[in-house]
């Protein structure tokens, strides 16, 4: 089994490290031996129940906890946590006036699903809060391995939210059932792979290519969905997850978006696409106005973003004069934002 999950993680262009090689050999070898494991529990107290991983962004966690569960042969589920809980919710409004309903979503997902993945768990919505911990336990009570991705040590999760102590209880009952493993490394892969992808700057790059690239480096990718919505507007995209934005230049910077929407584009997403780029006159100043506004709000919080710049350079960009200091200014700091000292 070790064997083919590191074949699979090499297929992917993932070179394991020591600290993902100890990861993989611990989740192997905390499996239950015998065949029927999940229905074999109920008497077994010192079994625990799966593991919770947390580390820094970029460490392979997901794609790792991910491979190590395509190899077993049980009825999973894998789903992103802000996902998760938009189906939780939705359970409990279908049980409201009923009896202990979030303990029967628990029994209906324990005997739907022998494993349940969570993936980049994190919990920032009381709502949220009151439910997941108490979930969490419930469907170990239920004999359901958990296989849960953080960036967040447990302890620091909901950090100064209301009603902490509550949600820390649950928790800390969590932690007791499960192996809680940091995975930790100098390595950040999805960056790599990223910086990587365009060693030939002259080459230009379609959609299809970067449609492979991003799938290749994100999961829950929405490459249907057009549009995403910031501060209840809604604005056009390529596609989007909760962690990317893919958007184009010509479209985005032409709708009447503006700063405060681009700091909250920075702060929420991980990594953005632009692609699209067109050569930008007086005539067209609004939108590299709006575009130089950007620039500055990303390059201020060290966003990372890809440009698909293809045949243009930086300097091709703008050709008239009004923007000209400010252009230079945004320019200076594109040419930045490709390097690899600024991504990494």
């Amino acid at each position: 089994m070790f064997k083919n999950i590191i074949d699979d993680l090499k297929n992917q262009d993932i070179e394991v490290d020591l600290a993902q090689t100890n990861l993989i050999l611990q989740m192997i070898d905390a499996l239950p031996k015998e065949k029927s494991f999940i229905h074999k529990l109920k008497k077994n107290k010192t079994q625990k129940m799966g593991f919770y991983i947390w580390g820094e962004v970029g460490r392979g966690k997901t794609v790792i906890t991910k491979c190590f569960l395509n190899h077993l042969n049980y009825k999973i589920k894998a789903s992103h946590y802000i996902d998760l809980m938009q189906l939780i919710h939705s359970e409990l409004n279908h049980r409201t006036g009923s009896k202990n309903p979030l303990d029967s979503i628990a029994k209906t997902l324990s005997k739907k699903y022998d494993i349940i993945f969570i993936d980049e768990f994190q919990v920032e919505d009381i709502a949220d809060a009151m439910i997941i911990g108490n979930l969490l336990i419930q469907l170990i009570e239920n004999n359901t391995f958990l296989y849960i991705t953080s960036n967040a040590a447990p302890e620091d999760l909901y950090k100064d939210g209301l009603q902490r102590k509550k949600f820390l209880d649950s928790i800390k009952i969590f932690q007791e059932s499960v192996h809680v493993h940091k995975l930790v490394g100098e390595t950040d892969y999805r960056t790599r792979n990223i910086l990587s992808f365009n060693k030939d700057k002259k080459k230009v790059f379609n959609e299809n290519d970067i449609e492979k690239l991003i799938k290749h480096n994100f999961l829950n990718t929405n490459f249907s969905s057009k549009e995403f919505e910031v501060n209840n507007r809604k604005f056009s995209c390529k596609a989007k997850s909760n962690n990317f934005l893919w958007i184009s230049f010509a479209e985005f910077f032409y709708e009447p978006n503006g700063s405060k929407d681009y700091i909250e584009i920075s702060k929420n997403y991980e990594w953005i696409f632009i692609n699209d780029f067109i050569n930008c006159s007086d005539d067209s100043a609004d939108i590299l106005r709006r575009f130089i506004s950007f620039i500055d709000i990303c390059y201020r919080d060290k966003t990372k973003i890809k440009f698909f710049l293809n045949d243009l350079d930086a300097n091709d960009l703008y050709s008239g004069t009004k923007l000209r200091i400010l252009w230079d200014r945004c320019q200076s700091r594109l040419i930045e934002m490709q390097t690899n000292e600024y991504l990494i």
